[in-house]
């Protein structure tokens, strides 16, 4: 007998929350998940671990499970089915139960983006939320992270969707089609319903234009037409423009062509791809522009001329991504001045509230010592990214529980770093790591926290995902997932400690 089937000979004729207690606690006996029990008209439906996986199960029989697919047990009183928690069941997890299917913001000003290349992080993010006011965006990938890790934009919003099923979460969360370039790309995350679209412009903007000389920007700027010439120069050149009583953006004659330049390309791309995209939908989603993935910081003038453009051409966007001095590299603290951070952050945050949208922090993992400035001047309107660090909590419960693991995941990680070089930008010096198979087991979680070693683990992921032995068979994923399926509770509680500590820097109360 099953756990799930203990517990439903053992407390049977008890009411929902009856049920929820007892699985609460008989959770090692009975393996539902207590969150999960709901009751569809007469159908009992959970998420429970059967057969070394979690699966959905339906007590009973009703038109409302009938879209849900699985294998039948005919010797349970009233039947059963047991369903995988796949992508085409998920699609019947939405109509029954609309809260699992992700939503726009709806005027709520402090997100999170939270990521989730495993799949598995739904449950410890939830737990770390509760009872704050923040809106998770749990579905958070961008186009390169599914083509590294072998996923679809459909797996990653069933992975959430099944999350938050699993914990009974009904305060609404978000899916973000993160860093799209292409129309392509964008059509691909609407369809499959997401509900915030990150376009990342910096395919666009020309960079080019900061290596040319005086005369070249002069020759390239003349060349435009006529129009465009005179409608930048009317608006903005040798214009001060006040944000308040102590701030203004200037645009002096230094400079200007040059910012006309680097920009004029991408503004036309983010007004076309709204137009084209956007605008015609009856359900519009949250509609960010990321200016971040640029070669030089976002200066005041550069942020507040392509935001002014976008809302005179009648572009609504929820938030904006500016590139901030410093260094945001993955999945380690900033580098750089955190005073001239605090200095330019306010000076963007002015331009935000000035013209109506909200700022959003890319890269914005493990970024604890700024978080004050965030959370200080930000007011609680602001869009933070995470992603990978929930990546490395994982390999921190690894490093834990199976020393021996660990260490064949980081040597194959440091063995491949060039590749995976290739697609993330680092600084970590791997002379300073030390030989993993010397770093005793106890300082293992130690070693995992130094910026060298954290580095190479953070940007290896897809490498260590989709590894394969010469039989086919994978080298890390399988058993990385059965190590986590065994360890689950010590992932959510990893996860959780670690995503309350970024909101407590952050300043965030419940």
């Amino acid at each position: 007998m099953t756990g799930w089937q203990r517990l439903l000979n053992d407390n049977g004729g008890l009411d929902t929350e009856g049920l929820k207690k007892c699985a609460c606690d008989g959770f090692d006996t009975y393996q539902v998940y207590p969150n999960s029990i709901h009751r569809l008209q007469d159908a009992l439906i959970f998420i429970a671990r059967h057969d070394g996986q979690k699966a959905l199960i339906i007590i009973g029989d009703n038109p409302s499970t009938s879209s849900f697919v699985g294998s039948e047990i005919s010797t349970i009183p009233g039947g059963a089915k047991v369903c995988p928690l796949d992508v085409a069941n998920s699609r019947a997890l939405f109509a029954a139960f609309p809260f699992t299917r992700p939503q726009t913001q709806k005027g709520r000003t402090l997100s999170i983006g939270l990521g989730d290349r495993l799949g598995l992080a739904a449950p410890g993010h939830l737990s770390a939320i509760r009872g704050y006011d923040v809106f998770p965006v749990l579905a958070q990938q961008s186009i390169r992270e599914l083509n590294l890790t072998g996923r679809t934009y459909e797996e990653v919003l069933a992975a959430a969707a099944w999350g938050v099923f699993q914990e009974g979460y009904t305060k609404g969360y978000g899916a973000d089609g993160d860093h799209l370039k292409t129309r392509q790309e964008i059509s691909y995350a609407l369809r499959c319903g997401y509900t915030r679209i990150t376009l990342d412009c910096s395919d666009h903007i020309k960079n080019s234009v900061l290596s040319f000389s005086p005369e070249e920007i002069e020759r390239q700027y003349q060349a435009l037409s006529a129009d465009v010439r005179s409608h930048y120069e009317a608006k903005y050149l040798n214009k001060a423009i006040p944000l308040d009583d102590s701030t203004i953006v200037q645009f002096s004659s230094g400079g200007f062509y040059k910012r006309v330049l680097l920009y004029h390309e991408a503004i036309q791309f983010m007004v076309d791809i709204y137009r084209e995209l956007i605008e015609p939908m009856s359900d519009k989603p949250d509609f960010e522009i990321s200016i971040d993935e640029t070669l030089t910081e976002t200066s005041p003038e550069d942020h507040f001329f392509v935001a002014a453009e976008l809302l005179d051409a009648n572009v609504v966007f929820d938030s904006m991504a500016p590139r901030f001095c410093g260094r945001f590299e993955k999945g380690i603290d900033y580098i750089g001045s955190a005073v001239e951070f605090d200095k330019t952050l306010q000076v963007h945050l002015k331009i935000a509230r000035k013209l109506g949208y909200r700022i959003s922090v890319h890269s914005g993992s493990d970024k604890f010592s700024i978080f004050p400035y965030i959370g200080k001047y930000a007011e609680g309107i602001y869009h933070l990214k995470t992603a990978g660090t929930h990546w490395l909590e994982a390999l921190r419960v690894v490093s834990r529980y199976e020393p021996s693991f660990f260490r064949r995941i980081f040597s194959y990680a440091l063995e491949h770093l060039d590749e995976a070089r290739s697609y993330y930008s680092i600084s970590a010096d791997i002379t300073k790591i030390p030989d993993v198979n010397k770093v005793a087991d106890s300082q293992l979680p130690t070693f995992l926290e130094e910026e060298p070693s954290r580095q190479v683990l953070h940007i290896t992921y897809g490498l260590l995902l989709t590894a394969k032995n010469s039989d086919g068979s994978y080298t890390f994923k399988d058993e990385l997932y059965k190590f986590l399926y065994e360890h689950e509770s010590q992932y959510d509680a990893t996860v959780d400690e670690h995503l309350k500590r970024h909101m407590n820097s952050l300043g965030i109360v419940k």
